[in-house]
């Protein structure tokens, strides 16, 4: 393999979106669209402007077979290192974009390359989010000693999600019995309530920043979220849902009251899976459980248009165990030098 480091997101999209496209993780937070946007605030502001990005490619015949999105910072340890692009806060998932056959080759070269060629002095990969199946973790676990490298892994967060059926009440049948009630009586009382309520996907980007200028004044009502949402964030935020409706994979949805919305989601439809992102409730309309509403919509149109899960992502929020999500987790790896 032939590797290449690179200061900027000059791979073309199309070629790194198909090698994503068949590789050992394809996840929306893996994009070229979503990674290079995130770059461009360094996700949000959780990172200064001055990290330097250490984007690797590795080639055989002049085809694109791996990359490594790195960026060089100091961590929240004080250590210099390499960290994976999109960490941490807002990209649930990370990996290596590389093929399985090609992925424990990949990785071997790419420490060589690192140990030798990175642009700047590392001490440690500092990575988060791989999912804890990951052919990366195994593979690095594998490699470090080799090196006279220390590997710690540790469970960074649960990500919860549900396997769906594709029947909604098939779907239904599979959650606690208490659980599933409570589901289709939030559901049908704020159908019988007498106020107008309806719930709508948003398709069409002309009004998209009204919407989420809509979504992120649900977001705000909770206190953490509002803190959450500085000025630079809610940039990253708007960014990302536009690079995300134009490339076809963006579902914000909302649960309106009345004219008002009660509720929203905005979730990813990527991959044949529902990735729920975030979500916010005006809590004006509690007595008609806005939040569990729109999601039993959501969790219905996903198994009517065959998706294959509903990922709730980081996070052991309750709600998620209620509509029958099971666990699994996320890592982070470290692998001193």
């Amino acid at each position: 393999m032939d590797f290449k480091q690179h200061s900027s997101f000059d791979l073309p999209a199309d070629e790194w979106n198909q090698l994503l496209g068949a590789g050992i993780l394809n996840a929306p937070f893996l994009r070229h669209e979503y990674l290079s946007t995130w770059w461009q605030t360094r996700g949000g502001g959780e990172w200064p402007p001055e990290t330097r990005l250490c984007l690797v490619s590795a080639r055989e015949n002049e085809q694109l077979v791996g990359l490594a999105p790195l960026f060089f910072t100091t961590n929240r340890d004080g250590l210099p290192a390499l960290m994976l692009v999109g960490s941490i806060e807002i990209s649930d998932y990370q990996d290596m974009i590389v093929g399985p056959i090609q992925h424990a080759a990949f990785i071997s070269g790419l420490l060589d390359w690192l140990d030798t060629n990175a642009p700047q002095p590392w001490s440690l990969l500092d990575w988060y989010n791989l999912p804890e199946t990951s052919p990366t973790l195994t593979a690095l676990q594998a490699e470090s000693p080799r090196r006279g490298w220390t590997y710690t892994e540790e469970t960074y967060q649960p990500s919860p999600a549900i396997p769906l059926p594709g029947d909604f009440e098939l779907y239904l049948s599979r959650i606690d019995k208490k659980q599933r009630h409570e589901i289709r009586r939030k559901m049908r009382r704020a159908e019988e309530s007498g106020r107008q309520v309806r719930w709508y996907i948003v398709d069409n980007e002309a009004d998209l920043d009204q919407e989420m200028d809509g979504f992120l004044h649900l977001m705000a009502q909770d206190p953490d979220k509002a803190a959450f949402l500085t000025e630079v964030m809610r940039t990253q935020m708007k960014s990302s849902v536009h690079a995300a409706f134009q490339a076809g994979w963006l579902q914000l949805a909302f649960l309106e009251v009345d004219g008002e919305k009660a509720a929203g989601y905005l979730n990813f439809d990527y991959n044949n899976k529902i990735w729920v992102y975030n979500s916010g409730l005006d809590r004006r309309f509690m007595d008609l459980s806005p939040g569990w509403v729109l999601l039993g919509h959501l969790l219905q149109w996903a198994n009517d248009h065959q998706r294959s899960e509903f990922d709730f992502m980081r996070g052991n929020e309750d709600y998620k165990y209620k509509f029958g999500a099971e666990n699994r987790h996320v890592q982070r790896v470290r692998v001193q030098r």
